[in-house]
């Protein structure tokens, strides 16, 4: 009888102690309950790669300028057409088409995607954007670091150096049609108003290049990737010719998202190249002795092809990096290109630089 009750006895204390452990744990106060803490948000993403407006605009009066003279036809058949076709080709102030220059050839490296996303990827914050286009505004030697700088490189100094060469070889077609219109009568003749048309030409040269903001929404597409530039090329090795070089200071900056209107005024010290403009305003000197001379029609002609045309493009072709072919030796001098005229425009190029 005993072994059956003990087994009772242990169950009754067991129970007794669980009811009693039981009244303690409801007892106690329960703890607090942990509240889930968000996680911070993400940094703001940085703004799509694209270049302040002025900029664009700079860009689409160079691009328009250039395919127009470009494309300036030698069948020449009036003083008039001449005349046209000279006021068309001295259109420019030598640092504004450095400015479109600069700011063209940046649309044109930002057609390369992969130095784009390296750029982005590495500005993966506002702050870190920031101090990017900082380093990138004061050394040029930062952007090299980045993978495809040198396939953007190559793509800055095409659409820089074909499209000079293309002007220089459309001067070249121009001054030979001055020898072969010399057997029309009206090319022979005085050129109307010889010192009002150096006037107008002379003041060419101190107004911006002629606006073409029809092109800016196709070089704004083109900035931000969405339609390129249609221009291919090697990748290019540094070093770089300055105008290259700060054409990549752009796009690099303007691949970060952090070329914007507002700070336009901090970028226009990488819109300048001192080589490109001072050989641009030795082309423009060049122009105006020559036409200061000048007399019958296919003189002018002649300071049309060599001086507004394939001294400008040699300009923009050299200081891209690209040798210009040399003058063919059959090609002799016509009377409006004596030795005077060069050396009048050498010992005047530093009063106009």
């Amino acid at each position: 009888m005993v072994t059956v009750r003990r087994p009772r006895a242990i169950a009754l204390v067991a129970a007794a102690v669980f009811a009693a452990s039981f009244s303690i744990a409801m007892a106690r106060p329960k703890p607090a309950p942990v509240e889930e803490v968000a996680p911070p948000p993400p940094p703001p993403p940085a703004a799509a790669a694209g270049l302040p407006y002025p900029m664009l605009a700079d860009a689409a009066a160079y691009q328009a300028w250039l395919g127009k003279v470009s494309s300036t036809s030698p069948d020449f058949k009036s003083g008039a057409e001449v005349a046209q076709s000279l006021k068309a080709g001295a259109a420019y102030e030598p640092k504004a088409l450095v400015r479109g220059a600069i700011a063209y050839a940046a649309v044109a490296a930002l057609a390369d995607q992969t130095f784009v996303s390296q750029l982005r990827a590495a500005g993966s914050t506002p702050e870190y954007r920031h101090q990017m286009a900082g380093y990138i505004l004061y050394n040029p030697v930062y952007v090299f670091q980045f993978k495809d700088s040198d396939a953007a490189a190559g793509l800055a100094r095409q659409a820089l150096g074909v499209a000079g060469l293309q002007l220089y070889a459309a001067g070249r077609t121009i001054k030979l049609a001055a020898y072969a219109v010399q057997h029309q009568a009206w090319s022979k003749e005085e050129v109307a108003g010889r010192a009002a048309r150096l006037a107008a030409v002379e003041a060419a040269a101190e107004n911006p290049i002629p606006p073409a903001d029809d092109q800016i929404p196709a070089l704004q597409r083109a900035a931000s990737g969405v339609a390129p530039l249609h221009i291919t090329a090697a990748p290019s090795e540094p070093p770089y010719t300055p105008l290259v070089a700060h054409a990549l200071q752009l796009a690099a900056i303007a691949a970060l998202g952090e070329a914007t209107d507002q700070s336009y005024n901090n970028l226009t010290s990488i819109m300048t190249d001192d080589d490109s403009t001072a050989c641009l305003h030795m082309a423009k000197l060049n122009l105006h002795q020559c036409l200061a001379v000048a007399k019958p029609n296919y003189e002018d002609i002649f300071c049309l092809g060599q001086h507004a045309m394939s001294d400008t493009g040699a300009c923009l072709a050299k200081n891209a990096g690209m040798d210009v072919p040399a003058e063919p030796s059959h090609v002799v001098a016509t009377p409006a290109t004596p030795a005077t005229t060069v050396k009048a425009a050498k010992k005047t190029k530093h009063a106009h630089r």
